[in-house]
């Protein structure tokens, strides 16, 4: 016969667990959503702060460099450039490492994410060692880093693959909600995730520049710690199981 004390141990903290994977779907777009903010701040740092380079938005760098390698005043060729090749590289190795495995988030995706972390929590220690504003040799190699970073992390989201919020990039989110809306004859779309991603880049990048008035590292802190929370969150997720149901107890 079974007694009501032999019954499988339960806590308070296994309901929160079954709550983080039976909406594991909405969890990954809060926390995509979260990478999407800190992506906002890492560019607003790149580009105020680190000579007009963006370190997530790929599609500034082409256009500033194209400006730039055709006369125009004021504008740097070397950052955007090397910021180009540096996010690419990072996407390489995202792609590598995660090619091997399932779509969605494995201890791969959490190991890449918490690479991004530690990168930018370096970057940001690195920026307040130097007090401010880098000089040019300094600048170059902490754009290379932060560039890398976001190709990292944008490859590895891109593996997880969260409609419409890629974390780095939101044009494509702003077609999507533009050509779908009533106005164009659309019947529904996922509006939230969609007006989310937009709004939360561009209060990254608002609170990037707040930040970067009282240092530069400020920002990249702020990135790397949602950034390692991200991991954390999604990989409990991802790997915590079910509690065994109690056996009930015998009349």
């Amino acid at each position: 016969m079974n007694h009501p004390e032999l019954r499988a141990p339960t806590t308070d903290r296994t309901p929160v667990l079954q709550r983080l994977r039976s909406n594991r779907d909405n969890l990954h777009l809060a926390l995509m959503l979260a990478l999407t903010f800190s992506t906002g701040v890492v560019d607003a740092v790149g580009y105020l702060g680190l000579d007009k380079v963006f370190a997530g938005n790929m599609t500034g760098n082409v256009v500033i460099l194209g400006m730039a390698l055709a006369g125009a005043d004021d504008l740097p060729w070397f950052g955007p450039l090397l910021a180009l090749f540096a996010f690419m590289f990072g996407a390489v190795i995202g792609g590598r490492v995660l090619r091997p495995v399932k779509a969605g988030w494995t201890t791969r995706t959490t190991w890449l994410f918490t690479v991004v972390g530690i990168v930018l929590a370096g970057l940001a220690i690195a920026l307040f060692i130097l007090g401010g504003k880098p000089p040019q040799p300094w600048e170059l190699v902490i754009t290379f880093f932060l560039a890398s970073a976001m190709g990292l992390q944008a490859a590895t989201a891109r593996h997880i693959a969260v409609k419409d919020v890629t974390t780095v990039v939101v044009t494509s989110t702003i077609t999507g909600f533009a050509a779908d809306s009533r106005l164009a004859g659309g019947t529904g779309q996922p509006w939230f995730r969609r007006a989310a991603a937009i709004v939360l880049i561009a209060a990254g990048a608002g609170l990037g520049a707040l930040l970067l008035v009282a240092h530069i590292g400020w920002g990249v802190a702020v990135a790397a710690i949602v950034t390692l929370i991200a991991a954390l969150l999604g990989h409990i997720a991802a790997h915590v199981k079910h509690a065994a149901p109690a056996a009930p107890a015998d009349a």
